[in-house]
């Protein structure tokens, strides 16, 4: 059998050029709009973290961005904690809570659909971080739409 001869990674070692970017940094143009709209389940996969990151880099972009929760999507809203709300049960419970916050800090805007949220779910709209804004089921189509008449870069969340 073959001897591996080669070191063995190490804390702090560099696997890739982390570096080089290949594509210009975009920049909004004034006035750009960006929408990123959410029907996944929090805690079910990477997909709802990832694009709150993503939410937040377009904001930091100089888009005009909005975040829209809707469906299972509202999960990714709703106030966290065990056995207190805001205690943490686990390493990572509050990304989501966290990120959204820090994304609606920085000048993001977030909706709720108030349907998801209460027929769908069972919390009201005290359950929300807050600085989210609930909406009625019908804005949420219109939210869109909005942003497709303005224009805007979309990106759709969806996972089952």
């Amino acid at each position: 059998m073959p001897a591996v001869s080669a070191m063995k990674h190490k804390k702090g070692d560099f696997l890739v050029d982390y570096e080089e970017k290949v594509f210009e940094d975009v920049k909004a143009k004034p006035g750009e709009k960006a929408l990123v709209t959410f029907h996944t389940v929090a805690f079910e996969g990477s997909i709802g973290f990832v694009n709150l990151l993503q939410a937040t880099r377009l904001k930091r972009k100089g888009f005009d961005t909005s975040v829209l929760l809707y469906g299972p999507g509202v999960t990714l809203g709703v106030q966290r904690g065990f056995p207190t709300l805001g205690a943490d049960a686990f390493p990572g419970h509050h990304n989501f809570n966290n990120q959204i916050v820090k994304f609606m800090d920085e000048g993001g805007k977030v909706y709720a659909c108030r349907f998801a949220l209460q027929a769908l779910y069972g919390h009201g709209e005290g359950a929300l971080i807050p600085g989210i804004r609930p909406i009625n089921p019908l804005d949420v189509l219109d939210l869109i739409l909005l942003h497709r008449r303005d224009d805007a870069f979309m990106v759709h969340t969806w996972t089952v």
